[in-house]
């Protein structure tokens, strides 16, 4: 594995890390403790290196908070409250000293901190890259909160968020919104600044966060002309290091900021926050798995210190629990996906193919096995009356043409059918009435029908899919992809297929789920308006896209 230039320290932690791996072998024949203790940066830990504490008067020169606040993962009574300490965030370190960092924090019923709730101060570790996540509890359901953090003389934004309900509660409505695939270079964020506008309860944020592609000095397609960019971001992302650049780069975008610091987010990865099309422990290039699980560890925790994650999903190692199950009253039950961690191999060497004995193998799976008993126990438990589904990769048949040659993604759900064959046959047994997939992944948006047998057109329909574009990878857009007449024609269950930038929101109540796809015209440049593209409902208790 390169190491780019990387710094001594990231070296000599990739080296120990690459031994620990090397010596234990595939991560399928590793334990939970030995894959846990040997590749859990156990020497680069906070505590294992004894840091001293720094005065925050002294050691805190410049703004720390650079990077913004954030919040996420609403439970009725807590969340969480993140920000990273960086007043120089293009420069390892942040710009600050191998030392702890007290930093004090406030949870207030108003933004002008009048009406305190809770306030405390938590340690910013140099071995966490300065990331703070806390987590208050002893907070009322379904409750707006405004946060804020200092260190020294530093005081950083407000954030504005939100609790869940309590777990009875009968909510008339929810508004939510979700969003995907935010490649740097390939335009502004511009779609956030309006997505901070929105009046929704909470983001979900479905992937590709990050990506680790290079960035040139010009910031790729944004082409500014301003400024110039380090050239330590001109190269891919492989060490610790430099994904923790990565995230810095992409937080300092003000209207990312904005959306952070307007709603809470409950997030999920996808490919790019480690690499593209990684499936598992195994590589796009097909590299040793030690290797790349070197790699993905120091992704995963990177990922973890640059979200408002909770102390349950900090990796271990190369190993980290994203799937787990939000509640929102008697309204919702979100059960959030991982598709890549435990994922079989694209069949086929990945691409598009038609489908053979190799992808519809019964033993292929999308999420593991684990992961597929959790959900569909998940549904058995649930009284919900939307059971939502917040993941990745396509989940409804994306059939390329209408001819019996027609091919498939073998990197989305239709590389392993049999996978979402069980979960569709366990949501039947469930007895689960209103199902949504919400997905990203692919740069466009869709609306699907999901087909009980999509194979047979005339089955039923047991639920929808509702697919965010992306804010701006693949650059400008179109609003009909060239392929649009092959898609339209060979779905018939795809009721919407659109290829502009921006995001989607969702309207839950008792009666019926409302999705408005919006978008913005172009994002090689700043400020583009932000228009409705499409909007659909489907009826509880009667699934089914209507287009209004």
């Amino acid at each position: 594995m390169p190491s780019h230039g990387t710094t001594q320290q990231d070296q000599e932690t990739q080296h120990e890390l690459r031994q620990a791996a090397a010596a234990l072998g595939r991560r399928r024949l590793l334990t939970v403790t030995g894959a846990a203790v040997a590749l859990a940066f156990t020497t680069n830990l906070p505590g294992s290196a004894q840091a001293a504490e720094a005065d925050a008067r002294t050691a805190v020169r410049a703004d720390p908070f650079t990077l913004g606040v954030a919040s996420g993962d609403p439970l009725p009574d807590s969340l969480v409250l993140w920000t990273r300490l960086a007043p120089k965030p293009y420069e390892p370190g942040g710009g600050l000293p191998k030392a702890r960092i007290a930093v004090r924090w406030e949870l207030a019923h108003d933004r002008r901190f009048r009406r305190i709730v809770r306030r405390g101060t938590a340690t910013a570790h140099p071995e966490l890259n300065h990331a703070v996540h806390v987590e208050p509890g002893g907070l009322g359901p379904d409750r707006v909160y405004y946060y804020r953090f200092r260190v020294g003389r530093w005081l950083s934004p407000v954030g504005r968020t939100r609790t869940a309900p309590a777990p009875g509660a009968d909510l008339n409505e929810l508004r939510l919104a979700a969003v995907s695939c935010q490649a740097y270079h390939h335009g502004y964020y511009t779609a956030y600044r309006h997505l901070a506008d929105e009046d929704v309860d909470l983001v979900f944020h479905l992937g590709d966060y990050l990506y680790e592609y290079a960035v040139d000095a010009h910031g790729g397609a944004r082409a500014y002309t301003d400024r110039e960019l380090p050239a330590h971001f001109n190269r891919e992302t492989v060490s610790l290091e430099e994904y923790r650049l990565r995230y810095a780069l992409y937080k300092s975008d003000p209207d990312l900021r904005a959306a952070h610091a307007a709603h809470p987010f409950l997030v999920t990865w996808d490919d790019h926050e480690t690499e593209n099309n990684y499936a598992d422990d195994i590589p796009e290039d097909g590299s040793s798995s030690e290797d790349f699980l070197v790699r993905r560890a120091a992704a995963y925790r990177a990922y973890w210190e640059n979200l408002p994650l909770r102390r349950p999903q900090r990796p271990k190692g190369p190993d980290m629990q994203l799937y787990r199950r939000v509640r929102f009253g008697k309204l919702a039950q979100f059960d959030i996906l991982d598709t890549r961690q435990y994922r079989s191999d694209q069949a086929y060497g990945d691409g598009w193919h038609h489908p053979g004995p190799e992808s519809t193998d019964a033993s292929r799976t999308m999420v593991g096995a684990a992961q597929e008993r959790w959900l569909i126990d998940g549904w058995r438990a649930s009284d919900a009356v939307w059971n939502v589904v917040p993941q990745q990769v396509t989940f409804s048949e994306r059939r390329s043409t209408s001819g019996a040659d027609y091919k498939v993604s073998m990197d989305a759900w239709d590389g392993a059918p049999a996978s979402r064959e069980r979960l569709l046959a366990g949501a039947q047994a469930a007895g689960v009435e209103n199902l949504m997939v919400l997905t990203g992944d692919v740069h466009r948006g869709y609306a699907y029908d999901i087909k009980r047998d999509f194979g047979d057109q005339k089955s039923r329909t047991v639920g929808t899919e509702i697919v965010a574009t992306s804010v701006t990878s693949g650059r400008n857009g179109e609003d009909k992809p060239a392929n649009w007449d092959s898609y339209m024609g060979a779905n018939p269950h795809l009721k919407f297929y659109n290829g502009h930038r921006g995001y989607v929101t969702v309207r839950l109540d008792k009666r019926q789920a409302r999705a408005d796809f919006r978008t913005v015209a172009v994002v090689t440049e700043p400020g583009a308006p932000v228009s409705t593209a499409a909007s659909f409902v489907t009826r509880a208790g009667d699934q089914g896209l209507h287009q209004v």
